[in-house]
């Protein structure tokens, strides 16, 4: 597998995508992008269901390239397959946070809420 690109600190790369996420939503709200050339139209024209089934489909593929990364004894090209979908999964991910009026630094914040808090602690803690 290739080296990976470097992390910006500041998430450009991230805030980038769900920008043009949110742009293309809101071009669909408005009429102004069609469905039938913009797959995220698409996506937002079936729905919270289409949108949330994808999400799924994504995650069932990504457990599978994970497990077969795993067999294959981790090599580049099944790593890079896993990459690649775990790529797809955040990106519906995307889709799903843009549908609900949220935005990945939403998911970023209660991440750093969490940061240093015992994973067992903080389910815990949920469920009171």
């Amino acid at each position: 597998m290739t080296e990976p690109t470097k992390p910006s600190n500041n998430m450009d790369a991230i805030k980038r995508l769900a920008d043009v996420v949110d742009a293309r939503r809101a071009d669909f709200l408005a009429g102004n992008a069609d469905p039938s050339v913009s797959y995220i139209a698409k996506l937002f024209s079936k729905g919270d269901d289409a949108i949330l089934k994808k999400i799924g489909e994504e995650a069932a593929e990504t457990v599978m390239a994970a497990k077969d990364s795993r067999f294959a004894g981790l090599e580049p090209e099944m790593q890079a397959k896993l990459v690649g979908e775990i790529a797809d999964l955040w990106f519906h991910c995307f889709v799903a946070l843009s549908q609900f009026n949220l935005r990945p630094e939403d998911v970023i914040a209660e991440l750093e809420r969490r940061e240093g808090v015992s994973g067992i602690a903080e389910k815990a803690a949920r469920k009171s």
